[in-house]
């Protein structure tokens, strides 16, 4: 017991370094889309050229998820953070001295680089702290961080109307310089005995990328993964793409009050479902070694119906009622999707196999919204899409259900 309290102590502070980070994270990437005006007058630009500085953010992020996560498989994961961090901060306050549109531009790509080496790496050195029955619920504790970072976008545009568009680049890229400072004195990775088992370990340092690629995609499970992944992140992306669409067309709201109903009610009800989510696995785990997999299933087959009930009431409350029921019960699997991972991979490559899960997530959720559009321009109706949102909800719950797992958390 006194060696337990001290283990324990130290995984719980990285879920608290990290949060933090998280938060930076998705505040840093988002917040250029809440001051549209302000940056529009300040460079001039069209739309689409304002839409590229989020879509080649997107782009480059999504392309170099694998390779980044490869990088905190070979390399201390921690020290990846850090640098991640520091990166991604300097390029944000250097994003708030850009003068025209190709220097916002090459910017916007560099923090898809350096913000790309963030998440797989976080998620893994979580798993490597958390081995037992507090893995699920540090990662969805470590998922409410990204929840309130980008909840807090809005403060760019806030901070725009006051003070100009670059003061929220300057003053969120010092806070990142400043805190990547703190991570260097107190962020280590996990003990190796904590980490990993011995046989992984002792190669850990000779593993390659080919190599890492081998392994995991001539892994079955891990194909059904990405499969998964991949249909529930283009579900994700058309619900959040557009529900504000639907909701001022179906409601008559205005282009305000539908953003704030489609996502500040979402958001609330997703940082609830992180713990949620993980606690419950967690309890589970240790008396069914499946229960971070049958979590998720239920969640999903929770969050169907929440999708069902907002596209075919006529009541705003109940419309609120069911995204809220989606919010909640879809991030079951984000909280646990890791913890998977870690059980159905070579443990030498989660974070690898995780930055390749996020490439194809992001690829064809960006193929989503496009399609919706393509949808919309053929006038049909977004309710439509969210009937189709929901039936792929219910076919990803069939696919995790059929994951099986290798190993036991004892062992990953």
């Amino acid at each position: 017991m006194t060696n337990l309290a001290p283990s324990l102590l130290r995984a719980w502070l990285a879920v608290g370094l990290l949060w933090f980070v998280a938060l930076l994270n998705y505040l840093d990437r988002v917040m250029i889309t809440t001051m549209r005006g302000s940056l529009m007058e300040a460079i001039p630009m069209t739309d689409a050229q304002f839409g590229l500085l989020t879509s080649v953010f997107l782009w480059v992020y999504a392309l170099l998820s694998p390779f980044a996560g490869f990088m905190a498989d070979r390399f201390s994961r921690s020290r990846v953070i850090l640098w991640s961090l520091l990166v991604w901060s300097a390029l944000t306050w250097l994003t708030g001295y850009a003068k025209t549109f190709e220097q916002l531009l090459v910017v916007r790509a560099l923090m898809g680089v350096s913000e790309a080496t963030y998440i797989p790496a976080a998620l893994a050195l979580i798993t490597d702290y958390h081995r037992g029955s507090t893995r699920s619920l540090a990662t969805g504790v470590h998922m409410t961080g990204i929840s309130v970072g980008s909840g807090l976008g809005g403060l760019g545009g806030w901070l725009a109307e006051r003070y100009g568009w670059s003061y929220a680049f300057t003053v969120f890229g010092i806070i990142g310089i400043v805190y990547a400072v703190v991570l260097m004195f107190t962020l280590r990775d996990a003990p190796r005995e904590e980490s990993e088992v011995p046989a992984a370990a002792a190669t850990k340092k000779e593993a390659g990328f080919l190599e890492a690629m081998v392994s995991l995609f001539g892994n079955g499970t891990f194909w059904l993964m990405l499969l998964f992944w991949g249909l529930l992140g283009m579900t994700g992306w058309a619900v959040v793409g557009w529900m504000p669409t639907y909701l001022t067309e179906h409601f008559h709201l205005s282009q305000g009050a539908a953003g704030l109903s489609a996502t500040g009610y979402l958001q609330a009800a997703s940082l609830v479902g992180f713990l949620i989510g993980g606690g419950w696995a967690d309890r589970w785990s240790r008396t069914n070694p499946r229960a971070r997999i049958l979590v998720p299933v239920i969640g999903l087959c929770l969050a169907a119906p929440g999708v069902l009930i907002a596209a075919k009431t006529t009541l705003l409350p109940v419309a609120i009622g069911g995204l809220m029921l989606y919010g909640l019960a879809r991030v079951f699997t984000d909280s646990n999707m890791m913890p998977i991972l870690c059980m159905v991979c070579d443990p030498r490559y989660r974070a690898t196999g995780y930055g390749v899960l996020n490439l194809f997530s992001c690829a064809v959720g960006g193929l989503s919204i496009y399609v919706g559009g393509a949808l919309r321009d053929a006038h049909v109706n977004v309710s439509n899409l969210f009937l189709a949102a929901a039936v792929s909800l219910f076919v990803c719950a069939g696919l995790v259900f059929l994951v099986k797992p290798k190993r036991t958390d004892a062992a990953s």
